[in-house]
């Protein structure tokens, strides 16, 4: 490892998860049109993309000139492209920049700079970018570029507030927008000093009023007889009560980073803890689960994330306690395998709080075993991920232990899962994390060493084949290549013409043979053929 400093940007498209949700194909089409615009300018600017998940790109740059710069070429070359769209269709970028002090591992940057640059290109406007004052201080002599400043803002789980900027992006007729300053952090402004004896005062009625009530409350209850079964209180001891439990920790896994939505407010607890429905963990957490959490009586909370750390506490002195510690001991563990993703409460008491419920999956069987065409994993051509991508797979998931494999998203997110006591479970565990990454249900690419899916050469891969919904064939043939593809197993192809007739090569012995006899079979309908689909992915022209 080795520490520079670096001006680190970093970008994610606003409300991505409700645009794939709208038209899952079409953001998946834009979004990968959009990024070759963003890779493109970042190159030209002398950047280095050092980590991509899904919607979010994550740069360095030798200077802060060229990194606002690139931001600002990149806005304004979407903002043309979004034109063609309504509204409620455009795909707009939020980007954020700051200069930091970073430790680079294995090509990936560590450390500060990458998170308050991530916390900068949450502040920005849709469209618009953010810079920290060490940026400010660099560039504004250097570009003719307007900024905004919104002073010292308080931002997640860094400890000192960031004094933030806003670029002004140029409009259409060449004038300058005017960024909306967000709120700035800060202590309260001070109550007038005539309003503090009113305040006095009406907290003191208030608090004899509740006294009173209380002190009736409890003769009237001492009256009464004990109800016949009541439960007994949970007992505890002051040493348990200092101590958080440990749960076993998990085997280390690899998630890119990609914005972690709100929870939602706990709901009161009760019942048999659901340690079967818990995502992300291995078994040997799932049992800690059922056994002494699910026994384990209040206060206690369990905390995990997406890359499957957890941690629990038992025995706490309250609620508020209980919660602080799990979490706290689910980040440590996650900070010290340098897991981009934070941790969250899953449960207070046997209570799910989780607010995202269970990730998106694919249905059974997950993974389907055919010589034919499985192969041994190679990096190289691990598909529709980048090539930093496909060195941290050489460097992590090659020499890794047993058993392990890798889930893969149409959009090209992907998480691997590493050192499981089975196959199922790393399979099972990749796919609901790279689901919970997604938004949308993943596919197991490898397992262990070979990969379990066809993966076409002889064409670019470009995404997951649906034939259901693909555009391309004609509507009343759809579900007839449905049917003839759901249980062919070798090489499979389709091919469509001008008219969306559909041709299939189909249970072919490799690749080529399955290319030719699907756009011969399209030509016995159709003209101009060409293949749209290699085993599970659409594929194209390679360039």
């Amino acid at each position: 490892m080795k520490r520079k400093i670096a001006a680190i940007f970093a970008a994610d498209i606003a409300g991505y998860s409700r645009l794939v949700a709208e038209d899952e194909e079409e953001t998946l089409r834009r979004l990968a049109s959009y990024r070759e615009v963003v890779d493109d300018f970042i190159a030209k600017a002398g950047g280095r993309i050092f980590n991509t998940a899904g919607d979010a790109v994550l740069a360095e740059f030798p200077s802060a000139v060229d990194a606002v710069r690139c931001a600002i070429d990149i806005q304004e070359s979407l903002r043309t492209r979004n034109m063609a769209y309504p509204p409620s269709r455009q795909m707009s970028f939020r980007i954020g920049i700051t200069i930091g002090d970073v430790v680079e591992r294995d090509g990936d940057l560590l450390g500060d700079g990458v998170n308050i640059a991530a916390r900068l290109e949450g502040l920005a406007e849709v469209g618009g970018i953010c810079v920290s004052r060490a940026v400010h201080e660099q560039v504004a002599n250097k570009l003719s570029v307007q900024f905004a400043d919104i002073g010292a803002q308080e931002v997640k789980n860094i400890p000192t507030p960031v004094h933030a900027y806003m670029v002004a992006m140029r409009r259409e007729d060449g004038s300058y927008n005017t960024p909306q300053v967000k709120k700035v952090s800060g202590k309260a402004a001070s109550a007038p000093n005539w309003m503090w004896p009113l305040v006095v005062g009406i907290v003191s009625i208030v608090a004899i009023g509740v006294g009173g009530f209380l002190y009736f409350t409890k003769l009237e209850t001492a009256k009464a007889p004990a109800s016949a079964g009541a439960a007994p209180a949970a007992a505890s001891s002051p040493a348990a009560s200092t101590a958080a439990a440990a749960a076993p920790g998990p085997t280390p896994t690899m998630a890119a980073a990609n914005p972690a939505p709100v929870p939602s407010p706990p709901a009161a607890s009760g019942g048999k803890f659901p340690a079967d429905m818990v995502p992300f963990i291995g078994e040997r957490v799932r049992a800690y689960l059922s056994n002494e959490y699910s026994t384990a009586g209040d206060y206690k909370a369990f905390a995990l994330n997406i890359g499957g750390f957890t941690g629990s506490a038992l025995n706490q002195p309250n609620e508020e306690a209980a919660r602080n510690a799990a979490l706290e001991q689910c980040q440590k563990r996650a900070d010290a395998s340098q897991s981009p993703r934070r941790c969250e409460l899953y449960a207070v008491g046997n209570a799910v709080v989780y607010a995202h419920g269970r990730p998106p999956m694919p249905p059974q069987p997950w993974v389907r075993h055919d010589t034919v065409t499985e192969r041994r994993f190679a990096s190289k051509d691990f598909p529709m991920v980048r090539d930093p991508a496909k060195l941290r797979l050489e460097n992590m998931y090659v020499p890794a232990a047993k058993s392990r494999s890798v889930a893969l998203s149409p959009g090209g997110q992907y998480f691997m899962v590493m050192g499981a006591p089975s196959a199922d479970d790393s399979t099972r565990r990749s796919l609901e994390s790279c689901g919970a990454l997604a938004g949308v249900a993943c596919m197991i690419v490898a397992v262990d060493d070979n990969f379990v899916v066809p993966i076409p050469t002889l064409l670019k891969i470009t995404g997951f084949f649906h034939a259901a919904s693909n555009a391309s064939i004609l509507a009343d043939a759809r579900d007839e290549v449905v049917r003839k593809l759901a249980d062919a197993t070798g090489w499979n192809a389709v091919a469509v013409g001008t008219a969306g007739r559909p041709g299939l090569g189909l249970k072919a012995a490799d690749e080529q043979t399955a290319v030719n006899s699907a756009l011969a079979d399209c030509a016995r309908r159709d003209s101009d053929c060409h293949v749209i689909g290699i085993g599970p992915f659409t594929v194209g022209p390679v360039n």
